[in-house]
């Protein structure tokens, strides 16, 4: 299984910008995907996730009425719609996924990790 980020970018403050996270290798309807960040010199941290099956969705607080997480279930693809930009928004963006929704943000934690994308908002 592969996860490719994409989409990152620079974008102003109170811009918008768009990540998305392909999947390949195998079926994942059982599966939760996740999105989580590191801002330099910070720790890792949940944004959302989405379950590819019923398209349940996740917020951490920091994002919430922000940021949109959805799914292309025929591309295998999840998006992350990042709207009202901030320059704490700045970090690398990856994908993981896991059998159950999570905010733990140890790599371990999940059964498959992108490479992540770097989203940087400018002041």
């Amino acid at each position: 299984v592969q996860l490719q980020a994409s989409g990152g970018g620079l974008v102003q403050t109170g811009g918008s910008l768009r990540v998305s996270c392909a999947a390949s290798g195998r079926t994942f309807s059982s599966y939760v995907i996740h999105w989580l960040r590191q801002a330099p010199g910070k720790e890792r941290e949940f944004v959302a996730a989405i379950r590819w099956s019923g398209g349940s969705t996740y917020y951490a607080d920091s994002v919430k009425g922000r940021f949109t997480i959805s799914r292309d279930n025929a591309k295998n693809t999840v998006y992350l719609q990042m709207n009202s930009l901030k320059p704490e928004d700045t970090a690398i963006y990856y994908c993981a996924m896991s059998p159950y929704p999570r905010k733990i943000v140890d790599q371990g934690a999940y059964d498959y990790w992108g490479q992540g994308t770097l989203v940087t908002v400018s002041s």
